[in-house]
């Protein structure tokens, strides 16, 4: 296989620059979707079971994606880039007709479509930076790409407490998403299309060694869904064990995403969601005191958007951090995460006792040190262990450990609080933190590969 040149800052920015859309999609569905969700009608104990839709879409597109990616070439958009484009339409059509839903059952389905069309884009990016990077540069291109999701997930989702705070109305009738909710899906889906273009118009990939032989053996594959089992059932060690790792890391942020709205508005805010039907809206009064209610729910789950954030500034912050350092030096990644999994499990679980809702901005703090981590250094840990023709697939199952976990939490999360927990959804947060401290727990089977780079100044410019 040719040698493969190290690039550049920028050559490596562009072609991560994609998950920043990527990103706003996420921050906005993990930020806002309990609360579309609950402002549709649904009850807080029935939120994980509504998200359902993510995961098992995720389950079925990553792996089909990467085997399909490994086999494509096309003239002018390469390898990876023409499942960018595909995603990044579909996403963006997907936000903009999101908080419109007229129901419950509507909004779930398009859930579903947002999630197959985001993972449609995202998982080729992964494989890309194996595909474009050497060996010593796989860190920090992995690193990279977590300091622009950071820069995402900050941004999108503070943008209904920014677009509220310019005026446009953060409240609605009884089952209508408020104005400035569906601004902010809207400029999410421009931002999603003009970010992935960045991507695709700056970046040019590497064709395959022998383009004959290439097409050669995409004539003769086999069946896809044999292909992906073969695959799963001799996937590497390493693979495995991470394996574990991802289970519970992944477990914790997708009770964050689905609970934490109405366990924080709960518990730290005491603004719950109101049901419309313990009010009379004939009554003036009930009405009044309908609309009171709601808004001081709106008004918290701004807020708790707006904190949540504080994990993406967080986790931009780590990244930065850790580029300049991978950039220059041998990083140590099992140590830095297992690190990073302790003091996100810590951030989690302070959610409980917090004096003041101020004080969820250290807690997300925390939680952004192991986001950061857990986007980087599970990829950068496992890159060196997989085939490179066989990337887009492997990276696809190795994504099978993340959505797992979420159709276990999509299940039982739910039924665990009402038979453990007295359905309060604060406790969701608090399985968050035990999860991240048993996935620190889980990485001491994981070897650490060394892993050296060059001198930054000798990188390609």
């Amino acid at each position: 296989m040719t040698a493969k040149p190290r690039l550049s800052f920028w050559q490596i920015w562009n072609m991560s620059f994609g998950f920043l859309g990527i990103q706003f999609g996420f921050a906005l569905q993990g930020g806002f979707m309990s609360r579309i969700f609950q402002t549709l009608g649904a009850e807080k104990d029935a939120l994980p079971l509504l998200w359902i839709a993510a995961p098992l879409t995720g389950l079925l597109v990553q792996p089909v994606i990467g085997y399909f990616s490994d086999r494509t070439w096309h003239p002018r958009l390469g390898r990876r880039r023409p499942y960018f484009l595909a995603g990044a339409i579909l996403s963006s059509i997907a936000l903009v007709f999101m908080p419109h839903s007229p129901t419950l059952w509507i909004a779930a389905g398009l859930l579903w479509v947002l999630d197959a069309s985001i993972n449609i884009s995202m998982e080729p990016f992964r494989a890309l930076v194996a595909d474009k990077l050497p060996e010593s540069q796989r860190s920090y291109g992995f690193v990279l790409q977590t300091l622009i999701i950071g820069i995402g997930t900050w941004v999108a989702s503070n943008l209904p407490w920014f677009i509220t705070q310019l005026g446009v109305s953060n409240e609605a009738g009884p089952g209508v998403v408020p104005p400035s909710v569906k601004i902010a899906f809207a400029i999410g889906a421009f931002v999603f299309m003009a970010s992935i273009l960045v991507t695709i118009l700056t970046t040019r990939e590497y064709p395959p060694d022998d383009l004959e032989r290439f097409r050669a053996d995409k004539r003769a594959q086999g069946n896809v869904a044999s292909e992906i089992a073969r695959h799963v059932a001799h996937m590497p060690a390493q693979m495995r064990r991470l394996g574990m790792v991802q289970f519970f890391s992944w477990l914790a942020f997708f009770a964050m995403w689905s609970m934490a709205t109405p366990g924080l508005t709960e518990h730290v805010f005491n603004a719950p969601a109101p049901d419309p039907a313990a009010f009379d809206m004939a009554v003036p009064a009930q009405a009044a005191a309908f609309q009171s209610a709601n808004a001081a729910f709106q008004d918290a789950a701004d807020l708790v958007g707006s904190y949540m954030g504080y994990y993406g500034l967080s986790s931009m912050l780590v990244a930065l951090l850790l580029s300049f350092y991978a950039a220059r030096f041998p990083l140590n990644r099992k140590a830095v995460h297992t690190g990073s999994l302790v003091l996100g499990g810590a951030g989690f679980l302070s959610m409980w006792w917090v004096p003041h809702p101020a004080w969820l901005i250290a807690s997300f703090a925390l939680v952004g040190v192991a986001w950061a981590s857990i986007l980087s250094m599970p990829y950068a840990l496992l890159s060196s262990h997989v085939p490179a023709e066989k990337m887009g697939i492997y990276m696809g199952i190795f994504n099978m450990f993340i959505v797992v976990p979420q159709i276990v939490a999509a299940t039982l999360l739910g039924p665990a609080l009402r038979a453990f927990f007295a359905n309060e959804a604060i406790f969701a947060l608090v399985i968050s933190g035990v999860s991240l401290l048993l996935a620190a727990l889980a990485l001491a089977r994981v070897h650490e590969t060394p892993d050296a780079p060059a001198p930054i100044s000798s990188q390609a410019h």
